[in-house]
């Protein structure tokens, strides 16, 4: 039995048939065949259950996989300690693209200043999504917000906190609000609820970090309390900012991407006593932690890399 194999065997494991397990690999689809059929001859045992072009684990390939998953890190490890600064880790990230975002750039220059030349591979998607695949091996750290963790994270893994997101109101420099609004500040101004909602506004129609349809409460306003007047839907944030700028309506969106946009202005709502914060964090499995891992756990307890920006 092969760690090479095992590596294949996971990623076959996370794949509907070997065409695209190969395509993953970078392999022609008979080669990872092969490497199939001498991890299962050596094993005695078959792992896959073939249904017309498809393949699924059977129960057999459902134990191996917790397995393999431990033997390919300890594996990874073990490299990683004997090779040294020489090593470069391919660390693989799934999590929402808004928290992506928010903390991928950061992550990925600690990664580089401990490891040359590590590699990040990041997955877009859902909360639920990314913590599923986090425990199928899929991948090396989900980030999920708070209220996923409560509610969804499976036994068997571990999580630190990053950062909080924090969602405020965002207007272009053009909109008419901003004559009806006092300016408290460089890019921000203040004005009352009564003088907002006379506006559109732009909400995603699915939460930007579980997925799921929340109609006008998907971006964490309180429209239970303060209705809006919602003229666009949609579900990408990138044009969302950009009908925000173009001042054709306000939005609710994370702190981060108005800061970084020298184009949107910060709306304070003045008697506004609702607001709405994601915490997020990270989250890994103890079982198969690498020693990269490790020490990158080990570099984010410092707290420069969960203060805002």
């Amino acid at each position: 039995m092969e760690i090479a194999d095992l590596r294949s065997f996971l990623v076959i494991a996370s794949q509907a048939t070997l065409r695209a397990a190969a395509e993953v690999l970078h392999q022609s689809p008979s080669a990872l065949s092969k490497a199939l059929r001498r991890l299962e001859t050596s094993l005695n045992t078959p792992l896959f259950d073939r249904v017309g072009k498809t393949i699924r684990l059977n129960a057999d390939g459902e134990r191996l996989r917790e397995r393999a998953q431990a033997l390919v890190a300890l594996a990874e490890q073990t490299q990683t300690e004997f090779r040294g600064v020489s090593s470069k880790p391919h660390c693989r990230l799934m999590a929402p693209a808004v928290l992506q975002w928010r903390f991928g750039p950061a992550l990925a220059q600690l990664l580089g200043e401990q490891y040359a030349g590590a590699g990040m591979a990041f997955a877009a998607m859902f909360e639920d999504a990314a913590l599923a695949a986090l425990v199928r091996g899929e991948g090396d750290f989900a980030m999920v917000t708070e209220l996923a963790l409560g509610s969804a994270m499976p036994a068997g893994l571990a999580s630190m906190h990053l950062g909080a997101v924090t969602m405020q109101l965002a207007a272009g420099a053009g909109h008419p609000l901003l004559a009806q609004a006092k300016a408290v500040g460089v890019g921000v101004f203040a004005a009352s609820t009564a003088a907002v909602l006379q506006y559109d506004f732009a909400c995603p129609s699915r939460s930007m970090f579980c997925g799921l349809e929340r109609g006008a409460r998907a971006d964490g306003w309180r429209d239970d309390r303060l209705p809006r007047r919602i003229r666009f839907w949609l579900d990408d944030l990138q044009l969302l900012l950009a009908l925000v700028r173009s001042a054709q309506a306000l939005a609710y969106v994370p702190d981060f991407a108005l800061a970084q946009d020298p184009q949107l202005l910060r709306v304070q709502v003045s008697d506004c006593p609702y607001e709405c914060v994601e915490q997020a964090y990270l989250v890994w499995r103890p079982a198969t932690l690498s020693a990269w891992q490790q020490s990158l756990l080990d570099k984010l307890s410092r707290p420069s890399l969960r203060s805002p920006g």
